[in-house]
């Protein structure tokens, strides 16, 4: 279209040229623009999951740490610091989406994000960086970097983790090379760098979760080696009259019938009484006072022997006097619970136990049994029971009834003052639970009150907002602290007597 001389009619034509072209440019822009808005509100959904998810690894692997501190107390701790560093990049790029969107009335109208002047001026200036745009860099490179130190140098994850959060120069299509913060965010439309931030937050969440599963894993591969196996000595009781034979079982603790052991070695002695992959224990109990049973089983693997050492000790014991009574859960029995009781008489089987209470209904049997307390203050346990040598034994136990402790509201299983978003308020279900209480309780949140600065109190029934309290809750302003209050609740059919409130910090 250049180039000669061209008559005005032809110059006409070639302009009206040159505005149709501009104008598909200008659709396909707005089209791309809200194809970007989709694709990170799909981005931030997947992020929530995946959040929801390794809480879970997370909390698995630290139940494993309280049980087994010896197996998974270092991965725990090693999972933590990586818990913090994500966390702590994570919500450093939240912060950053929340100032781009500032002012943006629409958080929705994605074609109205086609403004590149937030990070332009933000990052960039001139040819070099501001504070900010450095500071950017620095989180993601930090990032990567205390990720691998944590994991430690060579790990399996540090190809990916320096790939995913890599900072090194681009080039770009005419093979220049330009820097990473000039290359990925100068000039772009906002809602495309904000897209882009929250891909690096599903990297965070992505890396977090593939270390955790590759933590929890490569234990359970090691676990399943016989060398990392000890030899568990079961037996049917550990304390016994003087005169009886100790019997029982010695096992592994990955009990496989197949499993035949080529030797054992029990007291220093060979032993041969071996039952599908069991060594069954009939001895002697010997003398008053405390007795060790010792020893090892070999097995054959990879066509070396493999000793897997067991070790326990056992009591014989006088005759009882007195039956011993004890509560599952703590020295107090709840109203309107069904509270564990175990009772058992050291040298008498459960079921020739009779067992009787006053201040609650009994049930159960062969030593588990539980009591749900009436109105009154004190429950006692009285258990009787005939010895092998004709003598009777009469023992009581006696526990204070206590009402339910006063639950605790909470959104999303969180308590206390919540951080989250209107419209995540909206749609969450409100709910109490009792954190530090020892027993499992099925509360049911049957009702409450809710509170908007400014606006009248609305009550709701059930769980969820209702569309009034939508109403008030839809003039909530970000800051504003929400205060749900008055939870009626019920734990295992029971009225609790009480439910703290709950208050939610709208962040936008």
């Amino acid at each position: 279209m250049a180039g000669g001389k061209m008559s005005a009619r032809q110059k006409m034509i070639n302009l009206m040229y040159l505005v149709f072209i501009a104008m598909l440019a200008m659709n396909m822009s707005k089209e791309v623009l809200s194809a970007f808005g989709f694709m990170n509100e799909k981005l931030e959904t997947n992020n929530v999951s995946t959040t929801e998810k390794n809480n879970r690894a997370y909390e698995n692997l630290a139940t494993k740490a309280a049980e087994q501190a010896a197996k998974f107390d270092k991965l725990n701790k090693q999972a933590l610091q990586i818990k913090k560093y994500s966390s702590e990049f994570y919500s450093y790029l939240d912060d950053l989406k929340l100032k781009m969107t500032a002012d943006v009335e629409d958080k929705k109208d994605y074609e109205s994000m086609d403004k590149t002047d937030f990070l332009d001026t933000h990052f960039f200036k001139g040819d070099t960086y501001t504070k900010k745009g450095q500071e950017f860099l620095d989180k993601i490179n930090g990032y990567r970097e205390n990720v691998n130190a944590e994991l430690g140098a060579g790990n399996k994850f540090e190809s990916l983790i320096n790939n995913r959060f890599n900072t090194n120069e681009e080039t770009d299509s005419d093979g220049k090379t330009v820097a990473w913060l000039k290359y990925r965010y100068e000039g772009f439309p906002l809602i495309a760098s904000i897209t882009n931030l929250s891909q690096m937050q599903a990297d965070i969440k992505n890396s977090e979760s593939e270390i955790l599963n590759s933590l929890l894993g490569g234990k359970l591969e090691e676990s399943l080696s016989l060398n990392n196996y000890k030899g568990i000595v079961a037996l049917d009781k550990n304390a016994y009259f003087a005169g009886e034979k100790v019997t029982g079982k010695i096992v592994l603790g990955r009990y496989d019938a197949t499993m035949v052991p080529d030797n054992v070695i029990l007291n220093g002695q060979n032993y041969k009484n071996i039952e599908s992959g069991q060594v069954i224990i009939d001895m002697p109990a010997g003398t008053i006072g405390n007795h060790d049973i010792k020893g090892k089983i070999t097995f054959t693997q990879d066509s070396k022997p493999v000793e897997v050492p067991f070790e326990s000790s056992y009591s014989v014991i006088p005759e009882p006097g007195d039956a011993v009574v004890s509560a599952d859960k703590m020295n107090v029995v709840y109203r309107g619970l069904d509270n564990p009781i175990s009772v058992s008489l050291p040298g008498v089987s459960d079921n020739n136990l009779k067992v009787l209470a006053t201040g609650g209904n009994l049930s159960g049997n062969n030593g588990k049994y539980s009591i749900k307390p009436g109105e009154g203050g004190i429950a006692t346990i009285i258990v009787s029971a005939t010895l092998s040598s004709g003598k009777t034994v009469n023992s009581k136990a006696t526990f204070r009834i206590k009402d339910i402790p006063a639950a605790m509201g909470s959104v999303r299983d969180q308590y206390g003052i919540v951080r989250m978003p209107k419209s995540g308020l909206a749609n969450s279900p409100i709910s109490a639970g009792l954190p530090d209480f020892e027993f499992d309780l099925n509360i049911t949140v049957q009702g409450f009150k809710i509170k908007v600065p400014g606006e009248l109190t609305i009550i709701v029934e059930g769980t969820t907002l209702s569309a009034a309290a939508k109403k008030v809750l839809d003039k909530a302003q970000r800051g504003d602290i929400i205060n749900i209050y008055d939870i009626r609740a019920t734990a295992n059919g029971y009225n609790l007597k009480q439910v703290l409130p709950v208050s939610i910090e709208l962040t936008n």
